[in-house]
């Protein structure tokens, strides 16, 4: 187990000094080439990852996936904490890093738990990469300050980890991965720890850092909304295989499973079309305006729904199901009704519509949604 991966696990520093000499090569970059090229191949006992990943210079990419995905098991593989089995290779700007110990690879890292150096200060912590890549010491601080500053940090460079919040901490590691400018950025839920207004600024300022990186990002992230901000193009994976892969608007508008369709809130189906009817695997038949033959996936989001206690008559709806109220629960400034019955689908109203339909779990109602509300696609 190598020195920061100790830390990772135990959060201990038991020798400071071989922890910020792995930390430094983690954060070291310098030349330019093709990118990045690998196979993600890890075998742990019963979870196997095999993944493909390829990234130009600027580009940045967000892996997605529900728990257990395989997310973190990529990230580290890429940093060289988890090594690769048979088949798996790593090439990055043409060089092969099969085999290279973390401490070698130009690769910056921002863990969860930041790894921030104690007994150094946050101008120290940012200082020390450059410090390590021949920089003079006042130079070095200079540099870092210029990066706190741009983290809204100013005013703690002098602070120790102790003494700095979660959000804080989660900052100041960013810098210290950015101040090297690492061919390769690892960002594993770079904005986790922070509160939700400082989320906003933060991920703001990111999305600016990140598009004058000249390198590959990869970033790991729960939150869609962070990876639809920040990245260029998504990878999701799923039982540690890649599932879909494509540009944020792509990804929404076509999504091809459960967790994506969950992921980006929309209703997802697959079945089988003829013309405009799609009748489903598994439910009823949903009208669409897309004439089309063969496998395809129909989607439509929560907020399409409409809802009536009643069989509604005289609707231009196309698409009108019976169905029942499985559970409500507050949806953003909406209330998010969970539906079953001859087409199982999430239903979006404001808190005034259900309590005017007085909906409760166990109440029948029929759900409507026109057909130029659904998008139909091949399979």
């Amino acid at each position: 187990m190598t020195d920061i991966e100790n830390v990772e696990n135990t959060g201990n520093v038991e020798n400071v000094e071989n922890v910020e000499n792995t930390a430094a090569g983690l954060a070291s970059a310098d030349g330019h080439g093709a990118g990045l090229d690998a196979r993600l191949v890890v075998d742990q006992g019963s979870f196997h990852l095999d993944v493909a990943l390829a990234a130009a210079p600027g580009d940045v990419v967000a892996l997605l996936g529900p728990n257990g995905a395989g997310k973190t098991t990529a990230l580290r593989a890429l940093a060289g904490l988890t090594p690769l089995s048979s088949g798996g290779h790593l090439h990055l700007d043409g060089a092969s890093l099969d085999g290279t110990p973390p401490e070698f690879r130009p690769v910056g890292v921002v863990f969860q738990d930041y790894l921030l150096f104690p007994h150094l200060s946050a101008l120290d912590n940012v200082a020390f990469g450059p410090r390590c890549h021949g920089v003079s010491k006042a130079e070095a601080r200079t540099q870092a300050a210029a990066w706190l500053d741009r983290m809204g940090l100013a005013d703690h460079a002098g602070a120790k980890p102790r003494r700095l919040s979660g959000g804080q901490s989660q900052r100041v590691a960013l810098a210290r991965a950015l101040a090297t400018h690492p061919r390769l950025l690892l960002l594993d839920e770079p904005l986790a720890a922070l509160d939700a207004r400082t989320r906003l600024e933060v991920r703001a300022q990111l999305r600016r850092h990140l598009a004058d990186f000249e390198a590959v990002a990869i970033l790991v992230t729960h939150d869609p909304l962070d990876a639809m901000v920040l990245a260029d193009r998504l990878v999701v994976i799923e039982h540690g295989r890649l599932v879909q892969e494509g540009a944020p608007s792509d990804i929404a508008r076509h999504p091809r499973t459960d967790y994506i369709a969950q992921l980006v809130g929309l209703n997802l189906y697959r079945g089988e079309a003829d013309g405009h009817a799609v009748r489903l695997d598994a439910g009823p038949a949903i009208t669409t305006t897309e004439d089309l033959t063969g496998p395809v996936f129909v989607a439509f989001p929560p907020v399409a729904v409409t809802l009536f206690r009643d069989r509604p008559t005289g609707s231009s709806a196309r698409n009108l199901w019976k169905c029942e109220v499985a559970g409500l629960e507050t949806h953003g400034d909406q209330i998010r009704v969970d539906l079953t019955g001859e087409l199982p689908l999430a239903a979006d109203l404001t808190t005034v519509a259900a309590a005017e339909l007085e909906l409760h779990p166990g109440a029948t109602v029929w759900a409507t949604v026109k057909a130029t509300q659904t998008h139909a696609y091949p399979a």
